[in-house]
């Protein structure tokens, strides 16, 4: 609009000159002209509007931002046997009173508390026992310069920190911190606390993934940083429970800080464990609780490595052989024994094609490899073998895992009776004799623990035993004795003889099953249209459940998280009970011990009853940092052991604040640096820092006043568009 009014009042002006160019120049032309532009400059002066503002206006004063370290890292000492941090702020915070209040009379100082977040602090109740949680240096600063009241302009911010930073600025001042730094508009006067060199060795970080395959190598990066220290060699140890399992000696030259370790191991066995790396405490260090740190290593099965034992090749095994081989988690290791010491071959040993039967090499130095051993109508007595049965034995006490398939080489056909296998099997063992294995068909059944137990599940619900009473008769069942102690028979014939028997010895599982006919299951439930479906998942549920697949587990306890706070919320357990028979044991007793590493014997932590579906949880007792094992035990109300399960956790600060404590004063010269201020000296007086100190004015009141609103103008304007009028008409141009 104002565009268009000024081309109308130019384009009158120009028509008005155009008027008289044909006249010579002279005074009438020059007066016409002269109340043309001026009644052109007074309508567009009405058009502005203009007016006069009136103001009252008061000067406002800068403020000062003073930020408190009040993280827990402040407690640790400002220098070898000195105060710590946080007296050493209160110290210099009494030194300097009367530099703040004579600040005060320039400025408006707001004072902040923060660690991991900001907020106001009252001087009078700054203390020497601060629990904030980390320090977010950058945080803190952009958080003080957006909270100023008023919007008062902001002067400089004082920085009092031992500059622990754990957050965005823990590796230093990036490009991106940098920026956002100048944003803040105001200089950083930094205060270091705790500046002074300490003595100090620390598992700074640990490097490892959070599960990890049995009998595959496990390296695990640890970084020790060493302040304050000469050249010497220190060892770093990896622990397992308190047990070592590698260790490794890292030469501190005194150069660097930082120092990187790798530790490898080999897992021997599958589950949860807790882990602690750690370097020695020496004599003179300012900390001690960073010179360790544990995690947690689920330990899992790649592949089940499984060694079968077969005494003469024969249609059951070849069929579960085939099985095995085909199955990609199964890594199977078999032998056929096809000739015994005993054998004459007429030729020598080189001449021959087949091997004699590595006894030594297999269950003296191998037999710990595998997750799994096999007997399948083998006797062990032709091959020398009663040395090596008290090994066979114990491999299974210690948590292994051990199958004995029928057959009239096994049993006590295989004159196993009164040997340590027998120890182990969760059947007696008869005398050999005749009726070692009875040859009649036999249709099987299911027993009330066969109708609960996973590895005799072929199809949920009630279509299980439909599925088992379908399924061909077998021949050659194996004759026993009594079952023993805890024992459990899954399959039985109509007589009620046992055939399919399970248990456990020590830390291990067995089985026993008591025929060499199971292959009746594939190739002749085929034949009846049934297909090998029922073999193929009788024998992959038997295998998880003798290597302890966690699926099958009876009773499970797993920790509410890997990883507690010390002075957080209790460690918790949930626990799930059920009995050998896999029923819900409802109303058991439930009672945890822990252990660490530190402190390896058990010591009782805490007892539940489990509710109606098996279930409890249980609260454990605040624990102090380290890694724990727990040991849960089960006990039915009349004394009766249900089971036991274990799990590991660990307990340690979540953050890095009491771990990587030390003093940073370069942190805070570059945090300083970036904003163009600089680190406060010691005894320094605060009014000599260069504080910025803007001009700003605030506006209290403001009162309008028009110019153009009064009948004078418009007088003036009517009198100056008349007297044009009236001129033009006198001399002829109107």
């Amino acid at each position: 609009m104002l565009a268009l009014a000024i081309t109308a009042l130019l384009a009158a002006v120009w028509l008005s000159f155009r008027g008289f160019r044909s006249e010579p120049a002279g005074a009438r032309r020059m007066a016409l002209l002269a109340f043309r532009c001026a009644a052109a400059v007074l309508l567009f002066i009405l058009i502005l509007e203009p007016g006069l503002e009136l103001r009252s206006e008061s000067r406002v004063r800068a403020r000062i931002a003073l930020l408190l370290d009040t993280s827990r890292s402040m407690k640790f000492p400002a220098s070898p046997s000195g105060p710590s941090r946080a007296e050493e702020l209160q110290h210099w915070f009494e030194a300097h009173k009367p530099d703040l209040a004579k600040l005060a009379a320039r400025f408006q100082i707001d004072v902040y508390g923060f660690d991991r977040e900001l907020q106001p602090l009252d001087l009078s109740r700054l203390g020497a026992d601060p629990q904030g949680p980390a320090t977010d240096l950058l945080g803190a600063l952009g958080g003080a310069a957006l909270a100023g009241t008023g919007g008062r302009p902001l002067a400089g911010l004082i920085l009092a920190s031992d500059g622990a930073d754990n957050a965005e600025l823990s590796e230093g001042v990036s490009p991106a911190a940098a920026a956002e730094l100048r944003k803040l508009g105001a200089p950083v006067f930094a205060l270091p606390l705790g500046a002074q060199a300490l003595k100090d060795l620390a598992v700074e970080k640990i490097a490892v993934d959070d599960f990890a395959f049995v009998r595959n190598q496990v390296t695990v990066d640890v970084v020790v940083t060493a302040r304050g220290f000469g050249a010497t060699d220190v060892p770093v140890i990896l622990k397992r429970e308190g047990q070592v399992v590698a260790q490794k000696t890292v030469h501190l030259d005194g150069s660097h800080s930082r120092y990187d370790v790798k530790l490898s191991f080999v897992p021997d066995r599958t589950g949860k464990f807790a882990f602690t790396a750690s370097v020695p405490v020496y004599e003179g260090e300012a900390l001690t609780q960073n010179n360790q740190r544990s995690f947690v290593l689920k330990v899992i099965r790649d592949r089940v490595r499984v060694l079968l034992v077969v005494g003469r090749p024969s249609w059951d095994v070849r069929f579960l052989r085939q099985l095995l081989k085909k199955d990609p988690n199964v890594d199977l290791i078999s032998f056929f024994i096809l000739r015994t010491p005993g054998d004459d071959p007429h030729s020598s040993q080189e001449e021959l094609s087949l091997i004699p039967f590595p006894t030594q090499e297999i269950f003296q130095e191998q037999l710990k490899t595998f997750d799994l051993v096999i007997f399948q109508n083998f006797n062990h007595r032709p091959y020398h073998m009663s040395q090596y049965l008290d090994g066979i034995a114990a491999y299974v006490r210690d948590g292994g895992a051990f199958a004995m398939i029928g057959g009239d080489q096994s049993f006590s056909a295989g004159d196993y009776a009164g040997t340590p296998i027998e120890e182990i099997l969760p059947v007696t063992l008869l005398p050999p004799g005749p009726t070692a294995v009875d040859e009649t068909l036999a249709q099987l059944k299911l027993s009330d623990a066969g109708r609960r137990h996973p590895v005799t599940e072929l199809a949920a619900g009630a279509g299980n035993e439909t599925a088992w009473t379908r399924l061909p008769k077998l021949p050659g069942l194996n004759t026993t004795g009594p079952l023993k102690g805890g024992a459990q028979t899954l399959l039985s014939s109509g007589e009620g003889r046992p055939v399919l028997v399970v248990g456990e010895a020590g830390r291990g599982r067995v089985l026993a099953l008591l025929t060499d006919s199971s292959w009746y299951w594939s190739f002749v439930a085929a034949g009846e249209q049934q297909g090998p479906r029922a073999y193929e998942t009788f024998w992959h549920s038997a295998i998880r459940w003798l290597v302890r697949d966690p699926a099958l587990t009876p009773m499970r306890v797993a920790s509410e998280r890997p990883s507690f706070e010390p002075a957080g919320e209790p460690p918790a357990l949930d626990v799930q009970v059920r009995g050998s028979d896999y029923g819900a044991a409802a109303g058991a007793q439930i009672s945890v011990v822990t252990s660490s590493a530190e402190d390896p014997l058990p010591h009782p932590a805490g007892t539940a009853v489990a509710g109606p579906d098996g279930s409890a949880r249980v609260l454990l007792p605040q624990l102090p940092p380290g890694a724990y094992k727990a040991t849960v035990t089960a006990r039915r109300p009349d004394g009766t052991p249900v089971g036991e399960a274990e799990d590991a956790f660990v307990v340690a600060p979540s953050s890095r604040e009491m771990i990587e404590a030390a003093p940073r004063p370069d942190l805070l010269q570059a945090i300083a640096a970036a904003t163009k201020g600089r680190l406060i000296e010691p005894g320094e007086s605060l009014g000599s820092l260069p504080f910025r100190d803007p001009e700003r004015v605030e506006v209290g009141q403001r009162t309008s006043k028009p110019l153009w609103d009064n009948w004078k103008v418009l007088a003036l304007l009517c009198l100056v568009v008349g007297m044009e009028w009236t001129l033009r008409r006198r001399w002829g141009y109107a």
